[in-house]
Formats: structure tokens, sequence, C-alpha cells
């Protein structure tokens, strides 16, 4: 193996990261290039887990707004998961990394259901899993999946790839030129401050369990490997 800083690792995808320039759907393209830099990491022998969001197909609050009932909404979410996690198996396993996709929810003929020590003897054995259909109950995001899952499997950090966004800064950069980006911050400073990172629940969930989080733009090619190298980018969030 490298010289890594992180050996496993939970990456979190966001659903967007797999629309592409479009915003919405699957682009097979992106896809693709996604599994192509995982491929890289995986080539340093780093045992990745992935959690991917939904939100390029369905947002269950969305779906709640519009009149539906905020638990079905959700399950329609984690349909949506469970498509995007199916996308990037075949995407990662056509760059012969093989990838098993467990999903919280049981749909046998596509996937296996989750279970913990399953899941943590595929990725001893150098396999990459998804999880899909987030934690198989509504009301929790797909952030929260990820630090549960992180924690359950013992990863040493979990790695939020961002659409566009470099990492976490004080105020909305797009809006605000002076806003500032923060290298290290807490998990106690991310509650406190009230900084956008994930949820509140995944937040305290992360904190509670002692787990690393580093947030970084994903649209800049090299980036993932960067940060399992130990390379100083983004933000990191570290237990103190």
């Amino acid at each position: 193996m490298a010289d890594v800083k992180y050996k496993r690792v939970l990456l979190k995808l966001s659903g967007e990261a797999l629309a592409g320039e479009r915003g919405y759907g699957i682009d097979p393209e992106t896809v693709n290039s996604i599994a192509a830099e995982i491929k890289d990491v995986y080539d340093l022998g780093v045992e990745i887990a992935i959690v991917v969001g939904g939100g390029n197909l369905w947002r269950g609050e969305a779906g709640a707004k519009l009149g539906m009932e905020r638990a079905q909404a959700d399950y329609v979410g984690m349909l949506g998961t469970t498509m995007n996690a199916l996308a990037l198996q075949d995407a990662l396993e056509s760059h012969n990394v093989p990838t098993r996709v467990q999903t919280a929810i049981e749909m046998r003929q596509v996937a296996e259901p989750y279970v913990r020590r399953k899941a943590v003897r595929h990725l001893e054995k150098g396999r990459v899993v998804i999880f899909g259909a987030g934690t198989g109950s509504p009301y929790f995001s797909t952030d929260t999946t990820a630090a549960l899952r992180a924690a359950e499997i013992n990863a040493e950090a979990i790695l939020m790839a961002k659409n566009g966004v470099d990492g976490v800064y004080s105020d909305d950069p797009r809006k605000n030129p002076e806003a500032t980006m923060y290298e290290t911050l807490t998990h106690k400073d991310i509650i406190e401050k009230e900084l956008k990172v994930m949820d509140s629940t995944a937040s305290t969930l992360s904190m509670d369990n002692d787990i690393n989080l580093v947030i970084f733009n994903m649209n800049t090619a090299g980036n993932i490997k960067r940060v399992v190298l130990g390379e100083n980018i983004g933000t990191t969030v570290e237990v103190k």
C-alpha cells in the first residue's frame, strides 16, 4: 500500500454530482469520470465505501411541500439513491473495480441487503461497497447515512465530495466576496457556528463517534486521491 493518510474511508457523493452539467438525472459520462477518480484511490490499496445521495432524481422535502406525505416522499428518494448506486457500480466495474451495492431496503434482485459484517468483509477483500436507500428510514438524510455507516464500518474519515465548493466558508462565497475558507474546524465549531456542512443529526453523530470529515471540491480532477494521500486541500473537521 502507498503511504496514505486514511486506509479506510467513506466517500459521500451528492446525487447532483452524478448529473453533470444538466443538473438532473444521471449523466453516464460524468459517472464514468467519477469512477475513474475512485479507481485511482482504489489502486493505492485504500478500502472505500460510498454513500450516494439522490437529489439529482428526487428530494423528499420537495415532494412533501407539493402535498405528498413526507415519509412516502422519502421512500421515493431512497429508491433514487439506489438507482444512483447501481449506475456508479456499473461504471466502477467497467474500470475493473469489484463493487457491491448494499441497500437498507431489501431488493435482492438488484443488490445485497445491508449487513454490517458482510460490508466490512467486502472491504477487507478489496471490494468497493456502495450503500443505497439511505438508512432505510424516512426523515434521515444521506449525510446522516454517511455518518452512521462510517461509524459502523470504523472508517477513519468521511470524505465529503462537494459540487463546485472548495471547502467550508464563513459565508456563501458566491454572495459574499469577503467570505473566508476554513482550513480546519472541530465538530463543535460546525454546530455552534451553524455552518452548513451537513445537517445537525449527521454532525452530532460524527462528533459523538469521533469521525474526521474532509470537505473538498470534487470537480477538480485528482482531489479524492490528494485527500487520501494527506494533502492539505479543502476543510478538515477534526476530532479534538
